[in-house]
Parts: structure tokens; sequence; C-alpha cells
């Protein structure tokens, strides 16, 4: 990790804790927190193998993997991995940042499709987000797609635009929301479906 993401240099001590114990918080007053997972399994055969890039705690990619899904989940912050490991065995956690994503043996294998979800693309390193895309792009399958969604006064939607082309994405389809709320210039929040050309 040579630039450290922003969640590291715009975060204060203790973040990620409060973050982790948050999400335990909405999970144990029955709050819906699968709302990603829903809009990718609805896109996938069973049994598919996903990447959940910039996974946190692992709210994603363990309702993937409770659907019957392979799940791979990365995140660049230990503290992020551990309570993904604790709260929720079965899918795969690894700690990795994604500008320099490489997986190792065993997990070589390409994937039909990868998750960014909760603003990650925001927290990257400054001038990374098309080296990130270009490593989630790097390993999906011919064909395979990238739903990635933050609030936009996060990311400016024109350089992310242009980002995803640079990486090799063809933008497929956008949203305003997860459950696929229509598409607005002044939208706060955008779901975009990035297709790898066949």
């Amino acid at each position: 990790m040579s630039t450290p993401p922003r969640w590291f240099t715009d975060t204060d001590d203790g973040h990620s804790q409060w973050y982790v114990e948050r999400f335990r918080t909405m999970a144990a007053e029955g709050a819906d927190l699968a709302g990603e997972a829903r809009l990718i399994d609805a896109m996938l055969p069973r049994h598919s193998r996903i990447l959940d890039a910039g996974c946190g705690p692992g709210r994603t990619g363990a309702a993937l993997f409770a659907c019957g899904h392979d799940v791979v989940g990365v995140d660049a912050d230990p503290e992020l991995i551990a309570a993904a490991e604790e709260d929720y065995p079965g899918p795969t956690w690894l700690v990795a940042d994604l500008a320099d994503l490489a997986l190792d043996e065993g997990q070589v294998d390409p994937f039909d499709a990868a998750v960014v979800a909760g603003n990650v693309m925001a927290f990257v390193a400054p001038d990374t987000e098309t080296l990130v895309l270009r490593r989630i792009a790097a390993h999906l399958k011919p064909d395979g797609f990238a739903v990635v969604g933050f609030h936009t006064d996060r990311y400016d939607m024109g350089a992310f635009d242009r980002h995803l082309a640079d990486a090799g994405f063809t933008l497929e389809h956008r949203f305003a929301t997860w459950d696929l709320r229509p598409w607005r210039d002044d939208a706060d929040f955008a779901v975009s479906v990035l297709r790898m050309p066949s």
C-alpha cells in the first residue's frame, strides 16, 4: 500500500471500531442491512462467485453467502476484516488494498461479479480510482460486472464516468438507489452497473 486509502487518512482514531459497532447495533435492532445484496443476488444465478470489494465488516458479503454464493470479501482495514471474521464466518475475508489487488493461489478463479458498496470508491487513495476499478476488472470473468454505489457529494459523477471508461468498463445501467429508483442528475446517490466487454 503506497498511498494509504482515505479511510485511514480522512477519519478519526477509533472510526473503524465505531463503524463496526454501528452496524452491529443496527443488526441487533433488526435493521435491513441486505439491500445491496438483494440486488446482486437478483442479477446472478445461484452459486456464483462474487467479490465484495471494500467489504468492511462483512454485512453485504455475508448476505450473499447466505443466498448460496461463493463470496470473497477484501478490505484494507484489518480491524474491519477481523469483525467480518467474527460476525460472519463462512465467506473468505482478506486484508487487501484494492489499488494493488492481486488475489493469491486458492483465490485466483475469476469472479462473476463484484459489489462495491458503502462509499468504498470515495475512501480509496486519491488518484487511484481508475487503478482500483482496473484491479477489480482484472478479477472478473469476461462479461462479468461490477455494481458500484456511493454518495454523489463524495465522488464526482463525471470523474467516475471517466475512471470507469479508462478501466475498461462500460456503463450498463445507473440508478439513484439500491432498490432501483430512476437515476436523475440531482440524485444524492448513484448505483452504477459496470460491465466488462465479453
